[in-house]
């Protein structure tokens, strides 16, 4: 199982998706390899339960900066593999001591999203975050260059407060980590998520020239979807739900663990 942990699919403009293969689709998050000419970017590192680095490692030979689009722990798990992790500065506290309240894997990591592995491939009660002190910040206006290529960071609150999206002007392509994602119900209800500067955020987005979105989780969108989801949600249209709540949801209309 171990060598088969992780799959992933390429894109154009040199985009890869890397998922955790043996959890269900609605828990895992969306890890973005983007290559450049000077060091590539890890855009989030899932929950961390099996190593990141050696899979990406067979897939380039320039340096790996991590990224995490913000502190939860299904984006964040795996970011303590990377010499380079940078994040926004007002989640911090978080990735240098996560725990199950502030990571948010209390309620939200379930068995039911592990079907797949035996007990003895994965305990769910051992479960925990390793540290992974950001090694730089990144805020609103802030340049990520690979040589070749630039994303500019947005810092967009709201899911949590250090929420970021990191945008490439010139293709339109907007990784948007959990601030956008191809489902009808967007989080806000966390336990330091904030409505009001989740409106804002999302309304500054949908102001951008996007040609694709590639979400934290779910299938990637083009720009009608993505003003229709923040549409829906500014307008208040947007049916909040809490933790239990969207995994009883997901696992109705997905099945427990259905393949990817």
């Amino acid at each position: 199982m171990a060598d088969t942990w992780f799959s992933h699919r390429p894109f154009d403009d040199d985009v890869t998706l890397v998922w955790e293969n043996f959890a269900a689709p609605w828990m895992r998050c969306n890890i973005w390899h983007v290559k450049g000419r000077d060091r590539d970017l890890v855009i989030d590192t899932g929950m961390g339960i099996k190593p990141l680095k050696a899979e990406l490692v067979r897939m380039t030979d320039r340096p790996l900066t991590a990224i995490s689009t913000h502190a939860h722990f299904d984006h964040m798990g795996g970011a303590h593999e990377f010499d380079t992790r940078l994040g926004h500065r007002c989640e911090a506290d978080i990735h240098a001591a996560p725990d199950a309240r502030n990571s948010v894997y209390d309620g939200y990591l379930v068995a039911e999203a592990f079907e797949r592995l035996s007990p003895e491939e994965f305990d769910i009660s051992t479960y925990s975050v390793t540290p992974a002190p950001l090694t730089g910040y990144l805020d609103d206006g802030d340049v990520i260059d690979l040589g070749n290529r630039a994303f500019q960071v947005l810092h967009v609150p709201g899911h949590s407060p250090g929420s970021i999206a990191l945008y490439e002007k010139e293709t339109g392509i907007l990784f948007s980590g959990d601030t956008l994602y191809n489902d009808d119900y967007l989080l806000d209800n966390l336990f330091h998520s904030d409505k009001d500067r989740f409106r804002e955020s999302l309304s500054r987005v949908k102001e951008l020239s996007v040609t694709a979105v590639h979400g934290g989780h779910f299938d990637s969108f083009g720009p009608e979807k993505m003003n229709e989801l923040i549409d829906k949600y500014v307008s208040g249209n947007m049916v909040a739900v809490d933790p239990q709540g969207w995994i009883d949801r997901i696992i109705a209309e997905t099945g427990s663990n259905a393949e990817a």
